[in-house]
């Protein structure tokens, strides 16, 4: 994908200007839909991350150094498929896995500690290349020199989301011990509220606000501390309600939810040496569903037009915090 053209040296760079020339000029769906050279290389190179990912969550599974015991490597058909539509979601509308999965592999039986830790995993590695991914597609322009307003945002947005994670895990599992039914009651009535917010100003071309992302950020942050998800939410809609195009929001989610999952792996491994028990036995099972929708996801992204998202993306949050808060319910 070609860079955009800065005719003025010192003009700011918003990082968002090829994916809105690929929409001013609206190609046909035939060509949309053809991958360049760089995609096809770009999604070979994932596939190999993916693939070492997979093979260290098959060795930590029955590795001696977890508190929780050697497990039994055995691949869960049913998580793989999960993981697959629920990373589908999450990598296309820039929210839902952790929302989503999380509450499910607790009615399914699983321990927490089997599911956040695999979340966080799973995360870090499918928001860090699906970064990647948007970018060999156009849906956003990373830039360091000079810094991009998606680069920018991703400081911000990483920055406090750090910060409030760690805050988040440390005292809502080490010294507060919330009730995990109340923590989730929140999240999901926080993305009902952002959701229809959001629906509300699907219309509407909003000026941009980069620091309405300070608060946006640290909140989502605190969100995914406590548990596993309700970050992507808050970020997406946040970002689009601060100005930020619907198609560039989701790889900076992508790009901010991996950093921020990758902190809080090392916050975790520095809770299982006070004695924390975790259990990797999940992550395998993540691992391999996920890689299938981490790949395909920013493609759709491109090949969609922003119309679509802009409708999909907080009508999906809706419906996620419906569905997450109906099944809080049923255990008040």
């Amino acid at each position: 994908m070609e860079s955009p053209v800065i005719r003025n040296p010192k003009e700011k760079i918003l990082g968002w200007e090829g994916s809105q020339r690929l929409e001013e000029e609206n190609p046909g769906f035939f060509d949309r839909i053809k991958p360049e050279r760089n995609e096809t290389q770009a999604m070979l190179i994932t596939s190999g991350i993916f693939l070492a990912v997979f093979a260290l969550g098959c060795w930590l599974v029955s590795n001696p150094f977890t508190t929780s015991g050697i497990s039994t490597l055995k691949i869960n058909w049913l998580v793989v498929t999960l993981a697959i539509i629920f990373e589908f979601l999450d990598a296309s509308a820039g929210m839902g896995y952790g929302t989503a999965i999380t509450p499910l592999l607790l009615i399914l039986g699983f321990d927490p500690m089997q599911i956040i830790p695999a979340v966080m995993i799973q995360q870090a590695t499918a928001g860090l290349t699906g970064a990647y991914l948007h970018n060999e597609f156009g849906n956003v322009e990373w830039r360091v020199r000079p810094m991009s307003e998606t680069v920018r945002l991703w400081v911000i947005i990483a920055g406090t989301g750090t910060l409030a994670v760690v805050f988040s895990i440390t005292s809502v599992y080490a010294v507060l011990k919330l009730a995990d039914k109340w923590i989730k009651v929140y999240v999901s009535l926080l993305l009902i509220v952002m959701g229809f917010v959001s629906l509300f100003h699907a219309r509407k071309t909003r000026p941009y606000r980069p620091k309405r992302m300070i608060f946006f950020g640290a909140l989502a942050g605190f969100n995914k501390g406590i548990g596993g998800g309700g970050y992507g939410p808050v970020v997406t809609i946040g970002g689009i309600l601060s100005g930020v195009p619907v198609k560039t929001m989701m790889a900076v989610t992508a790009l901010s939810e991996g950093t921020v999952c990758l902190v809080s792996i090392f916050v975790w491994l520095a809770l299982m040496k006070s004695g924390l028990m975790i259990d990797f036995i999940l992550l395998p099972s993540m691992i391999l569903g996920s890689a299938v929708a981490a790949i395909s996801a920013p493609y759709a992204v491109k090949v969609i037009p922003s119309r679509f998202w802009k409708w999909f993306v907080p009508a999906y949050s809706c419906i996620l915090a419906v569905y997450a808060l109906s099944k809080v319910i049923k255990t008040l």
